[in-house]
């Protein structure tokens, strides 16, 4: 059976780690075998822990293994042939030999191969139950949205690049034909797919954000909710932590008075999300005991592995002559959205984040029409083409 995943991002400071580590904890005292697994790059899971972690998972407490993908060393290890092919194919297409060797140092690469190593770990038998600590929200969603971006370096990299994209769209086969010696590419795009397929397959997989009683935090991870929908990442939950709680009197009374409205505010706004609040504890939350204190603060009467939240998908209705894709996209302006179509693909962007979004192939002889963005929803219109509507 495919285990739940639980992925956690957060606005800085605010307790993202430790609320991960109380989540598996929780879980695996319920009898859940879980793994945490660390993505990021900090490496703060050790400490909240007070065990020493590697990549291979590792026990720390019974029905719980921890363990901490270090990107880095999964790039040395898994990426090294393909950027060895990516060059060649550069320079056999005319690229300077240096050029080529810069090319293929792509951003984000390591972070990538983390989120395959993620990936793998999913696939694996042995726990019934994932929990992941993403780091910060700015670089969980660049991180979240690789497997797309990546696609399309890997695309550039071919003279024919029909070929790879019918290959990399979700309803086309995965028989990939790609020329002699391309072995590992071949390899990273079946994964690359897999994984995109993984994180959106809102049944087993949700994300959690952490934020802090501020209203800076609160647009922070607004901005991330936004950002969670356009690449289709379900959002089941929103965690506040490290409320101050009531005070008697003096500047931490009116502080806690000003959380406690940020924290309505945040109810209020990502409604009917839950919205889960722990207090500030009067000790370090690292260790077993801190760990589980703060899980009784948080999940109280709440399954902490359950989908507390069904997150709608992006929807496609197709007819005769004519199609509709809706996006749901909380918090966005309309100021903020710009969509346009790129030859076969749909880019749209909201803001900083930016998602090009490979149509299927029933879209294939529909043209973008005109798009509206209403009650926090894209809605894109298409029309078939004429010669294709007589077929």
């Amino acid at each position: 059976m495919a285990p739940r995943t639980i992925l956690h991002i957060g606005t800085g400071g605010a307790g993202t780690t430790s609320v991960a580590a109380a989540t598996a904890r929780r879980l695996a005292a319920r009898g859940v075998r879980t793994l945490l697994l660390s993505l990021d790059p900090a490496q703060g899971m050790a400490d909240v822990l007070g065990e020493p972690l590697v990549t291979a998972p590792r026990a720390i407490a019974p029905g719980l293994d921890a363990a901490q993908v270090l990107a880095q060393d999964e790039l040395e290890r898994r990426g090294s042939a393909l950027q060895d092919w990516l060059g060649d194919a550069l320079v056999r297409r005319g690229v300077d030999r240096i050029a080529a060797v810069e090319l293929v140092a792509v951003p984000g690469m390591d972070e990538l191969f983390g989120l395959l190593e993620l990936h793998r770990r999913c696939e694996a038998a042995g726990h019934e139950a994932i929990v992941v600590d993403c780091g910060g929200a700015a670089r969980a969603l660049r991180m979240l949205a690789l497997p797309d971006v990546a696609r399309w370096w890997l695309e550039k990299a071919f003279p024919q690049r029909s070929a790879m994209t019918a290959s990399a769209r979700p309803l086309a086969p995965l028989d990939l034909k790609l020329p002699g010696g391309a072995g590992a590419a071949q390899r990273l795009v079946r994964e690359l797919i897999a994984t995109s397929e993984l994180l959106r397959d809102h049944e087993r997989v949700s994300t959690r954000l952490v934020l802090t009683a501020d209203r800076p935090a609160l647009a922070a991870a607004q901005r991330a909710a936004t950002g969670l929908a356009l690449y289709d990442l379900a959002l089941d939950a929103v965690v506040v932590n490290r409320l101050l709680g009531e005070q008697p009197s003096g500047p931490l009374a009116r502080r806690a008075g000003r959380e406690a409205v940020v924290a309505d505010a945040a109810q209020a706004a990502f409604a009917p999300i839950p919205v889960l609040c722990a207090a500030l504890l009067d000790d370090d939350v690292a260790g077993a005991h801190g760990l589980d204190r703060l899980g009784d603060e948080l999940f109280a009467g709440t399954d902490a592995g359950a989908l507390l939240h069904e997150q709608p998908v992006h929807d496609l209705e197709v007819g005769a002559s004519a199609a509709r894709l809706q996006l749901d996209l909380p918090f966005a302006g309309r100021e903020e959205i710009d969509v346009k179509q790129v030859g076969i693909d749909l880019v749209v962007r909201v803001g900083a984040y930016k998602r090009t979004i490979a149509l299927p192939p029933a879209l294939a002889d529909y043209r973008p029409q005109g798009a509206t963005f209403t009650d926090g929803a894209l809605h894109v219109t298409f029309a078939r083409t004429p010669a294709s509507a007589d077929d």
